[in-house]
């Protein structure tokens, strides 16, 4: 196995940033009203300003694929504009733009006109981690020998899913016209856009790279039920046989199963083991607190950084909080996206130097899941 290096990282963040006060009005009000909890959404996330691929009357400006692919142009040009030479494509999302085919293919698609040739694919869906185990697929890819340049992107398009026609007339709004808690926080939460990574196997000629240590990913559903999902009701969503009982897609809305659900108590409990799979990496030496110089740790909200610095504190593995970067506030909770929007968020400020270890957490609440990514600022 050899070593990989990224060598360029890119995001795409659509449209001009949406500010607290227009989101609603940008999505569009449920039953015509303002929501009630709204408000203290915006007080528990903590984000003040974030990007959207619809307009305020509905008009898709991007696709999550085409979102993808100028991520990867992004990359490709940062690390010297060898799209010719790319020859594995990994792609990961929540949800595609499409049922079929796969989220790897449409990214291709879009990237026909920016030199990029035939190339392998890989796609992942799940929700957050997904972007890890693209990011894995590329890495073992380029470390193999069996590719020399791989790229790894991620997007979200869930402004889509939060538009009002999807929960009117539902069970999800009540005879008051207030949305279900389980499906309204994440409409205050998720926002659009994508990031990228290329990988090489040799560092980018006089500029900084990161080298990929490791990286790893742990699954955690033999202990949890979904605690993220679409396509069942709170109370069937652990027999996924239940959705395909419908008879057609007309009920299966009705029901409010074709709305992006979360359960938030169920969420509290899953910090815990995420950290638990922290933990033990740090009982074993795999990671080591005092030498990680940046840490970038994706969580949805705010205060569940809150819970988890609050338990951190309580072991030997806190890593000190002025070590942490995070642009939640100014991005938004893209998803999947979300830690390739953090990377080159940090390397555009300038404070990554030759030697220093960046660690990436990505957890993911969909059946529990969580991924670290290990690397090492070089200079060519």
């Amino acid at each position: 196995m050899r070593d990989v290096f990224i060598t360029g990282v890119g995001a795409a963040l659509p449209g001009p940033a949406v500010g607290s006060d227009a989101m609603e009005a940008h999505l569009g009000l449920i039953g015509g009203r303002p929501s009630a909890l709204g408000r203290r959404a915006l007080r528990w996330n903590g984000i003040e300003t974030r990007h959207y691929a619809l307009t305020p009357d509905g008009r898709a400006t991007h696709s999550n694929a085409g979102l993808c692919a100028q991520a990867v142009t992004e990359a490709l040009d940062a690390a010297g504009g060898r799209a010719g030479a790319l020859s594995l494509l990994a792609a990961a999302t929540t949800q595609g733009d499409l049922l079929v085919p796969g989220h790897a293919s449409m990214v291709h698609g879009e990237l026909a006109d920016s030199g990029v040739g035939p190339v392998e694919l890989a796609s992942f869906q799940s929700v957050c981690a997904s972007s890890l185990m693209a990011a894995k697929a590329a890495w073992l890819g380029v470390a193999s020998g069996e590719h020399a340049l791989a790229a790894a992107c991620a997007g979200e398009f869930s402004s889509r899913w939060f538009r009002p026609a999807f929960y009117e007339g539902t069970a999800l709004v009540d005879a008051k016209g207030r949305l279900a808690l389980e499906a309204e926080f994440l409409r205050w939460t998720l926002s659009d856009g994508a990031g990228a990574a290329v990988m090489a196997a040799e560092p980018a000629r006089g500029g900084l790279s990161l080298r990929v240590d490791w990286l790893e990913l742990t699954s955690l559903a033999h202990s949890f039920d979904p605690c993220m999902w679409a396509g069942a009701t709170s109370a069937d969503r652990h027999d996924p046989t239940a959705g395909w009982a419908m008879p057609g897609p007309g009920m299966a809305y009705a029901e409010g199963r074709i709305a992006l659900l979360q359960d938030f108590a169920l969420l509290k409990r899953m910090i815990r083991a995420w950290i638990g799979a922290y933990l033990e990496r740090v009982d074993r030496g795999r990671i080591r607190p005092e030498e990680v110089d940046h840490l970038l740790c994706h969580y949805s909200a705010r205060s569940l950084r809150e819970e988890i610095v609050g338990l951190l504190r309580q072991t030997a593995a806190m890593i000190p909080e002025e070590r942490w970067f995070n642009n939640l506030a100014q991005c938004g909770n893209t998803g999947s996206a979300s830690i390739w929007i953090m990377l080159k968020g940090l390397l555009d400020t300038g404070r990554v130097t030759p030697g220093q270890r960046i660690l990436c957490i990505v957890p993911e609440s969909g059946r529990g899941m969580v991924g670290f990514m290990h690397l090492t600022a070089v200079q060519s």
